[in-house]
C-alpha cells in the first residue's frame, strides 16, 4: 500500500498559495532547460523525451514529452512541464490546501490565536465567513450594480453616507460587501449602527466582528483618524421604517452630527444613492402596540409578513443599484469650522439633496424593479 500523505497544516496560509512562514510559493509545474534563445537543442524536433534533472528532495521526476503551444512560432522552444512524485492534478492539489486553510482556520478559532482590534472587529472571519455568507445574497439574489466605487479614496480616513431603507437593514449589509468586493484596494466599510443592534444577542457579536460600532461622534472620529472607510445612514429608523408610499423620499438627516465628525477628522463625504432595497419588504403597516410592546422602533406589516409567518421574512428578490457620488472635502476648512451651526447645515443639505437627486436618477434609469 502507498505511503499516507501527510497534509502539512502549518505549512502554508490558509488563504493564499504562499507559505506561512516566508517560503516561496508552491508550484506544481516548473519550466525545463533549454528556453527559446539559451541555443538548446529542440528535443520535440529530435522526437526524444527531454532529460529533467532530479528533484530537490531526492526523487526522480518522470520525464514529459514536449507539449506543442497553439500558434507558436517555429523558432521558439515548446512548452515542457515536469511532474514531481505521484501525479495528483491540479485540482487534488488545491483541494487539499483547502483543507489545510479550512483546518488552521478552524484549529485558531479555537485556540484563540487571531486579532481583533480595539472595537472587536475580527477581520480574518469578516473576509473568509461573513462576506462569503453575504455574497450569494448580493451577487445572485439581489444582483446588486455598482457604480462610482472610484469615488471612494484608495487610502485614508472617508465618510460614506446613504439613505436607509428596506425594513430591514439589509442595506447596510450590501453596502458593506459592495466597498469589500468592489473597490480596487479592497477597502472595508465600518458601519455606525444604532443602539439597539447592540442590544440583540448575538446579533450585537456578529456586529462587532463584521467591523460595525456605535453611532456616536467619539467611536466615528476615531475610526476616521486610523483612515477607516466609516458609513453611515442619518435617516436611521426613520429610513428603513417608512410607509412603502413613501419609497425613495429622504426622511430628515439629523442634526448634521456626521458632518461636524468629518470636519474634525478632516475626510471627504462621500454621497451614496440606495435604489432597490425599498421594495424587499413593502411597508404597508405598522403595529404600533405591538411595537411598544416588544421595545421595538415599529412592528412591520407587509403582503407576506406576519400573514405567512417566517416565510413572509424572505425579502424579494428586487434589483439594486448602488451609486457612490462625487466626495465633498472638509480638509480646506478651518479647525473650528466643526463648530458653525451654519456650516453644518449647509453642507448636510448639499448631501442629502445629492443623494435624492441621484436616486431620482437611478429610478428613472430603471427598466424594472426585479430586473
Amino acid at each position: 500500500m502507498a505511503d499516507a500523505k501527510v497534509i502539512p497544516f502549518d505549512s502554508f496560509d490558509p488563504f493564499d498559495g504562499e507559505r506561512a512562514r516566508g517560503g516561496a510559493p508552491r508550484s506544481g509545474r516548473r519550466r525545463t532547460p533549454g528556453a527559446a534563445g539559451s541555443g538548446a537543442a529542440d528535443p520535440a524536433e529530435a522526437g526524444e523525451v527531454g532529460e529533467v534533472p532530479e528533484a530537490r528532495d531526492g526523487r526522480s521526476r518522470r520525464p514529459v514529452r514536449p507539449v506543442a503551444v497553439p500558434g507558436q512560432t517555429s523558432g521558439a522552444a515548446p512548452a515542457t512541464a515536469t511532474e514531481t512524485g505521484p501525479d495528483t492534478g491540479s485540482g487534488a492539489a488545491g483541494w487539499e490546501r483547502k483543507l489545510a486553510g479550512g483546518l488552521a482556520f478552524l484549529r485558531r478559532r479555537v485556540t484563540g490565536e487571531y486579532e481583533v482590534d480595539e472595537f472587536g472587529y475580527d477581520k480574518e472571519l469578516t473576509d473568509q465567513v461573513l462576506m462569503s455568507l453575504l455574497r450569494p445574497l448580493y451577487d445572485k439574489y439581489f444582483r446588486v450594480e455598482v457604480k462610482g466605487i472610484e469615488n471612494i479614496p484608495a487610502e485614508g480616513g472617508a465618510l460614506v453616507v446613504a439613505n436607509h431603507s428596506g425594513t430591514l437593514p439589509l442595506d447596510g449589509l450590501m453596502l458593506q460587501v459592495a466597498v469589500h468586493d468592489r473597490h480596487p484596494a479592497g477597502r472595508h466599510l465600518r458601519l455606525l449602527a444604532a443602539d439597539l443592534v447592540f442590544m440583540l444577542p448575538v446579533v450585537n457579536e456578529l456586529a462587532r466582528k463584521a467591523g460595525h460600532t456605535l453611532a456616536c461622534a467619539e467611536d466615528a472620529e476615531r475610526l476616521l483618524e486610523r483612515g477607516e472607510v466609516v458609513g453611515v445612514m442619518p435617516e436611521g429608523f426613520k429610513g428603513i421604517g417608512k410607509p412603502f408610499g413613501e419609497r425613495y423620499k429622504l426622511q430628515r438627516f439629523g442634526r448634521g452630527g456626521f458632518v461636524s465628525t468629518a470636519l474634525r477628522a478632516g475626510v471627504p463625504i462621500v454621497p451614496c444613492s440606495i435604489v432597490g432595497a425599498e421594495e424587499i419588504y413593502p411597508m404597508i403597516g405598522n403595529a404600533k402596540t405591538l411595537a411598544r410592546v416588544l421595545g421595538l422602533p415599529y412592528f412591520p406589516v407587509t403582503p407576506t409578513f406576519p400573514l405567512l409567518g417566517p416565510l413572509g421574512a424572505v425579502p424579494l428578490p428586487t434589483k439594486w443599484t448602488i451609486q457612490f457620488g462625487e466626495p465633498i472635502p472638509t480638509d480646506g476648512y478651518p479647525a473650528e469650522a466643526a463648530e458653525d451651526p451654519m456650516l453644518m447645515f449647509n453642507l448636510t443639505d448639499q448631501v442629502r439633496e445629492q443623494i435624492q437627486h441621484t436616486l431620482y436618477k437611478l429610478l428613472v434609469q430603471r427598466r424594472s424593479v426585479f430586473f
